[in-house]
Formats: C-alpha cells, structure tokens, sequence
C-alpha cells in the first residue's frame, strides 16, 4: 500500500483531505481523495503498490480490457468510439504534418487506436500490461508489447507518443515522463489524455464522479497540475483540447454510483453532461478530459 506524506507530482507537504471516493467497478472499497494546495494535484491514498493492484482492473466493465458493449452506456461508447478514433487520427497527423510516421501508443488495450492508425499507414508500437487485453490486440496483428518494455525501447525513434487516459494509471510517473524525453524524436509530440477534476460534471457528481475511478486512477489531474508535472521534466504544454464526448459519458456512469439505472439514468447524465460542456464555450480547460498537446520546451 502506498500511503503519501507529499505530492506525487510537485513534492508539496501542504495536502489535505477533499473526500473518500468507492470502487464501484470491483471492490466496493473506499479510498481518500487529497488534493495539493501547491499544484492543485488531487491523488488516491492509500493505493495498492504497483504489483498488488491488478485485481482491480478484473471485471467486464472494464470497457479498455474487454471490448465489451454490454449494457446502454457501453453500446453507446463503441459507437461513438468509431468516430473518436478518425478524429484522433486526424489529430495526430495535423500536429505532425506527416501521414506515415513511426507512433507508440502506452495502454493501448485491445489495440483499436493502434488499428487505425497502422491502417492509416503508419508505423506503431503499443504497450499494455494487462495479459488479455494485449492478446486480443496481437490477434488483431498488432505489434503490441508487455509494459516492462517501456524503458527498453530505442531511443529518439517516435514522432508521436499517445497515452489515451493512461498517465493517471502509472505508478512511476515522473520515471515515465523523463523516459519520454528519452523517446521522442527532437520536434516529436506527446498527447496525454485524462480526465479532468476541474470540470462541472467532476463538481456536480463530487466524490461520485465516476472519473476518480479510485484506485485504478492514481492521480486525478487539473490543468495546472499537469503543467508542473511536464515542467519538471523539460516539457511545456502547448494546446489543451477538450474531450467533448466524454462528459456524457462519464456523467452516465456516475449517475449509477448514484443508483440511477436505465433511462432515468442516461437522461439525467445527458443533461449534466450538456450544462457541463456548455461550460467549455467560455473556458475549454474546463472539459471533462482534456487531451494535452506537450512539447519539449524551448531552451
């Protein structure tokens, strides 16, 4: 078990206690919620360590593992994935001018971004720890790896390194983001995508929002924690885009923590989804994830 006494990402000592947030995915248990008044990082306490934490992610729910498209929200989520994947493409190939380049995907799970982009003529690599998962992916003709791979790949070999709701995941986070300095090419880019604990879903649900997904999310990043965090590491964030799809989605699964099923369910997570976007007009870093467009900095 890992028990803080300082911020994971900025080493601060001034942390406290916003809530205890439920496992409502496996377990059923409890964890604490701190938050850093230096960085404004909030972090799961009291996690299970690294080789421990596996069971956690053993259940048909968990959607990245499995594939599976039981129940509304599910369905609902594949299908909007198909175009998602297009738009992440598209966005990959804008922000490198280049439709063939060599990518690495960290957590790919079953591998379908990883398909889409091999399909659009690139070069890739992923990496995933869970064992079915990364053999659903191989059986897709992916070349996917175990993650203990991550430190052993070539160096300044990737023009893109994606981690689609990945990095809250990792428990060596600061080893991870040095190890990507270590990869990228000169001008390659990082996207990193996570959910955001500043948005009006993640303030309605509170230590229901679904997005803490406690203990499997170590870390639930605002804007300017993931700064500090790429700013340690010589990295700066360029763009911040927001993930319009997944306020409506995370808010559905909320509303069952909330015990709302079926259509009362999905009806009252498409409102909250809606007023929280509605937010993002004015403010984008107020999406209910964020994807980070991160450079190395300009010396």
């Amino acid at each position: 078990m890992i028990h803080y006494s300082q911020c994971p990402v900025c080493g601060g000592t001034s942390i406290r206690q916003i809530f205890m947030a439920k496992d409502s995915t496996v377990s059923g248990d409890l964890f604490p919620v701190l938050e850093c008044s230096s960085c404004t990082l909030r972090f799961t306490d009291d996690v299970p360590g690294e080789q421990e934490i596996g069971k956690y992610y053993k259940s048909e729910d968990y959607i990245s593992h499995t594939e599976t498209a039981a129940g509304l929200v599910n369905s609902l989520y594949h299908r909007v994935r198909r175009y998602t994947l297009q738009q992440k493409r598209k966005l990959v190939e804008s922000l490198t001018a280049n439709k063939n380049g060599v990518l690495l995907d960290l957590g790919c799970g079953t591998g379908a971004f990883l398909d889409v982009m091999k399909k659009g003529g690139w070069m890739c690599k992923g990496l995933e720890p869970d064992v079915d998962a990364r053999a659903i992916a191989i059986s897709r003709g992916l070349d996917v790896a175990p993650a203990e791979a991550f430190f052993t790949l070539p160096p300044q070999h990737y023009d893109v390194i994606t981690l689609w709701h990945v990095l809250e995941h990792v428990h060596q986070l600061h080893e991870y983001v040095e190890q990507f300095n270590v990869l990228l090419k000169r001008n390659g880019v990082l996207l990193v995508a996570v959910p955001n604990y500043t948005s009006g879903d993640a303030d309605h649900y509170q230590n229901k929002w679904a997005a803490y997904d406690v203990p499997r999310h170590l870390y639930h990043f605002s804007p300017a924690s993931m700064r500090v965090l790429m700013g340690k590491h010589g990295f700066t964030v360029a763009r911040v885009l927001p993930m319009w799809f997944d306020s409506f989605y995370v808010s559905m699964l909320s509303e069952k923590n909330y015990g709302k099923k079926g259509g009362l369910g999905m009806a009252s997570g498409v409102l909250t989804g809606l007023r929280s976007n509605l937010r993002v007009v004015s403010d984008r870093e107020k999406c209910s994830s964020l994807i980070y467009v991160i450079r190395r900095a300009i010396d």
